[in-house]
């Protein structure tokens, strides 16, 4: 009876100091964590990181930080971790490949939120589709295509992939090609184009725009037309210079040629 008394009172002051310094290492350590969580969100705010992404970054970061914490409180105690330690990652290696396709996604996406590569409004082609972004997601990002059709993107391939963002730049240059015979007049089409261009209120003075005979084709003269605008109005000048250059061409005969074949046919 005496011994077994020893025993306890011996494993006791073995083991009680351990135990106050797990305890005291555990209330620190999670202050410390809290600390730093709302250090790295003052952090966030101050750079003004996207609300979406912030939650999510602090919430994983505390996680993190107390599964080291437990990790650490749990040896000082004196419990062997390294089984632990291997089933965890066992079990983390197996998550991971069963959600693989949701990590890369997940991946994708806080990349895009940190280094913007686009924002909500921009037009954006990318992934094979063209559309107005909608919305950005952890998992994916929304876009509206032009004819109001909802496209759903994954951010894994959208943050790896190329894509071309219309809406990064303040101007925007329309470029077009209008074909006249070689019987028409070239400097009479010239000073056409180059009329409708000077009285366009949407086409910018600076640049000035370009206009020349770029092609000899097989049927045509070839002039490529090349104008500066502000990105918004770039349709509208687009439609308009295809509208009202064949309006123009008709009224001052000057014609666009058409792809045409001669047949001749021999009688033997």
């Amino acid at each position: 009876m005496f011994e077994k008394s020893d025993q306890l009172w011996t494993m006791a002051l073995e083991y009680a100091p351990k135990l106050l310094l797990a305890i005291l290492t555990l209330i620190i350590g999670l202050w410390i964590v809290k600390m730093i969580t709302k250090g790295i969100a003052k952090l966030m705010d101050k750079n003004e990181l996207d609300p979406t992404l912030k939650p999510f970054i602090v919430s994983m970061l505390s996680i993190l930080l107390k599964i080291m914490l437990f990790i650490a409180v749990v040896g000082m105690i004196g419990v062997q971790m390294t089984s632990f330690i291997a089933i965890l990652g066992a079990a983390g290696l197996a998550v991971g490949m069963a959600l693989s396709g949701t990590l890369q996604n997940f991946a994708g996406g806080v990349m895009i939120l940190i280094f913007k590569p686009f924002k909500v409004g921009d037009l954006l082609e990318a992934q094979g589709y063209l559309g107005v972004v909608k919305e950005i997601q952890l998992f994916n990002t929304i876009l509206l295509s032009l004819d109001n059709k909802t496209i759903i993107i994954p951010n894994g391939g959208l943050s790896t992939g190329s894509m071309i963002n219309y809406s990064t730049q303040s101007t925007r240059r329309v470029d077009m090609t209008f074909g006249i015979g070689y019987s028409d007049d070239i400097d009479k089409a010239k000073g056409i184009l180059e009329g409708l261009l000077a009285n366009h209120p949407k086409v910018l003075k600076d640049p000035v725009h370009f206009i020349a005979v770029s092609e000899l084709a097989d049927s045509s003269v070839n002039f490529t037309v090349r104008a500066w605008v502000n990105a918004a109005d770039y349709w509208e000048v687009f439609f308009y210079m295809q509208e009202t250059v064949k309006k123009e061409f008709d009224k001052n005969d000057i014609g666009i040629p058409f792809p045409q074949r001669d047949i001749h046919v021999y009688n033997h």
